[in-house]
């Protein structure tokens, strides 16, 4: 059983007076927190376990009410606070899909072995996601998609793409 905790997203503000805490997802397609659901606030190092009694969307956030905050000056210590779920209660991924915690730290090559850089971050955009991969003098935004994406070999910490010309160059 794995001590690994994964961040979902961040505490980004108070919603009301009752103490519900409004969620900026780092994917917000996720489907991964569901009421009666233990979850973990992250803040000054200290990591604190919760249990959500509700949620709720919210103008492209989500609403949670955490067990034991109750009213907004209890909610308000956690705003800032990253909330992380424990590993194992994930949801195994489909084939070919992947958690973006996965993929954070993978070295990036191109089809021919060069090093392209190291994925730094991901941006979840409508059109789909991008992997920010940061060489050594220089960052690119690589689109997650199944035309540039060859392999991902989580196993080997590396991702192999086939960009089209002058992607690179961007």
């Amino acid at each position: 059983m794995s001590d690994r905790l994964v961040p979902l997203g961040e505490i980004v503000t108070t919603h009301g007076i009752e103490g519900w805490l409004k969620l900026k997802l780092y994917n917000p397609q996720t489907t991964t927190l569901s009421s009666n659901q233990q979850i973990f606030l992250e803040k000054g190092g200290a990591s604190s376990p919760h249990w959500i009694e509700a949620r709720k969307p919210h103008k492209g956030h989500l609403l949670l009410r955490l067990r034991g905050i109750e009213g907004i000056n209890e909610a308000e210590k956690w705003v800032g606070a990253i909330l992380s779920v424990a590993e194992e209660t994930l949801q195994p991924p489909g084939p070919g899909e992947y958690y973006y915690y996965q993929v954070l730290g993978l070295d990036v090559f191109d089809t021919g072995g060069e090093w392209i850089g190291i994925i730094t971050r991901i941006w979840s955009k409508a059109g789909g996601d991008l992997f920010v991969v940061t060489g050594t003098n220089k960052e690119h935004l690589i689109p997650a998609v199944k035309e540039i994406i060859e392999k991902i070999d989580l196993p080997g910490g590396k991702i192999i793409i086939n960009p089209p010309p002058g992607l690179l160059e961007l």
